[in-house]
């Protein structure tokens, strides 16, 4: 797809996320709509997926490791033809397989289940190295929160990603400033990012505008380092599309009301 064209579906993403987490009275909007196009970018152009066979051994694998941002992932995958639409209303509502977190049991083309952050980084290593022992041309992608970058597991997995020479496996950080308590500075500053991550042995792609697909497409898509993996560290606007969330630590974990849907819903009109 053209950047065009992956636009149009980030625009109906984001009104998915904003109706499924108005749907339910609760959720995870600002990150879920920071991300968009990231995660966008990723399914549409870049993994080798199949809705009609989501379980293919040689598919590609996924691991949202902000687990809290399900409903962009939900939104991709009925935009792709894993699920059906019409789950969005049972959103986060006892029995539905569209849990507040991803679950890889009842989701087709969920690879991992995930929402205990700091944990989605290391399956992700597991599956690129598992991937290299068998020999096989699978690639891993994972998004991470920037603040779940203050866990130690996430440092440990990187580690483990550069020693194993896995340059089958991205990782997407989803860098937006802001956690549910605060901005990150304020929380536990993670310094110099980008100077950590190249230490911690990876290629490192930044993006001043996480939400700018042609640089995200650049990134995705430069031939990696043999035996090293990549990071696209992507600084991006929590709550992106929606003006009164955007850059809001309070929507970190806030559905809007229904006069906030609606306002959310014209701005996102085409």
């Amino acid at each position: 797809m053209n950047t065009a064209e992956l636009s149009k579906v980030c625009k109906q993403v984001r009104r998915d996320i904003i109706n499924m987490t108005a749907n339910a009275g609760s959720g995870h909007p600002g990150g879920s709509l920071s991300v968009t196009e990231l995660m966008v970018s990723v399914f549409y152009n870049h993994m080798r997926i199949d809705p009609k066979n989501p379980k293919n051994p040689n598919r590609d694998r996924f691991v949202l490791s902000k687990g809290h941002c399900a409903p962009c992932y939900y939104a991709i995958l009925a935009e792709l033809g894993f699920i059906d639409h019409a789950e969005f209303k049972n959103f986060r509502q006892l029995h539905s397989i569209l849990q507040g977190h991803p679950d890889c049991k009842k989701v087709p083309g969920i690879d991992a289940s995930t929402g205990s952050l700091g944990q989605g980084c290391s399956i992700a290593v597991g599956m690129a190295l598992g991937a290299k022992i068998q020999k096989k041309d699978t690639k891993v992608y994972t998004v991470l929160g920037d603040g779940e970058c203050q866990e130690g597991q996430i440092w440990e997995a990187l580690m483990s990603a550069a020693h194993y020479k896995l340059d089958n496996l991205t990782v997407i950080i989803d860098n937006n400033g802001l956690q549910i308590d605060g901005s990150n500075d304020e929380v536990m500053s993670l310094g110099d990012l980008p100077a950590k991550i190249r230490a911690f042995g990876f290629d490192l792609y930044e993006l001043a505008d996480g939400h700018d697909l042609d640089a995200i497409e650049a990134a995705l898509s430069a031939e990696p380092t043999p035996g090293k993996p990549k990071c696209i560290l992507a600084h991006t606007v929590k709550g992106k599309g929606v003006s009164y969330m955007e850059n809001q630590v309070g929507w970190h974990g806030k559905a809007p009301n229904e006069e906030q849907r609606a306002q959310a819903l014209k701005e996102l009109e085409d």
